[in-house]
């Protein structure tokens, strides 16, 4: 199974981060940070096509995790994170970690809630690519 999946949208990129932050916000997501990473790099003298990363968290699923020891170590695959870039061809792409695949590997709580925030975020996504 692929660690990362990747979607055409429906729209160009600007319109695709902004139907995600809405459809996210609406299911009782929260939008922790939006990185530019095209502005970051511009500002550092290098061009790049468009890349927006945004980092992304369910507290009700986050919280299961952290409130447990053995599960913080986890932490590093936290917050969620989408990226939306533009391709040469003129293509706009939505990119995530396959977090359903890593669950199994995980076991326990950490599967529960990983696969529970995948298959969300694949619900959220669906209407939105192509």
């Amino acid at each position: 199974m692929e660690m990362f999946i990747k979607s055409e949208s429906r729209y160009n990129i600007i319109e695709s981060a902004s139907k995600i932050e809405s459809a996210l916000t609406e299911a009782n997501w929260k939008i922790m940070h939006v990185h530019h990473l095209h502005n970051s790099l511009k500002n550092h003298g290098y061009e790049v096509l468009p890349v927006i990363v945004m980092e992304v968290c369910r507290p009700d699923y986050s919280v299961r995790m952290l409130s447990l020891d053995n599960e913080r170590i986890y932490s590093s695959l936290m917050p969620c994170r989408l990226s939306i870039f533009k391709t040469s061809d003129g293509k706009t792409w939505i990119s995530r970690m396959n977090s359903g695949a890593l669950a199994k590997e995980a076991g326990g709580v950490t599967e529960e809630v990983m696969t529970l925030a995948f298959e969300e975020i694949e619900k959220i996504l669906a209407p939105l690519t192509k």
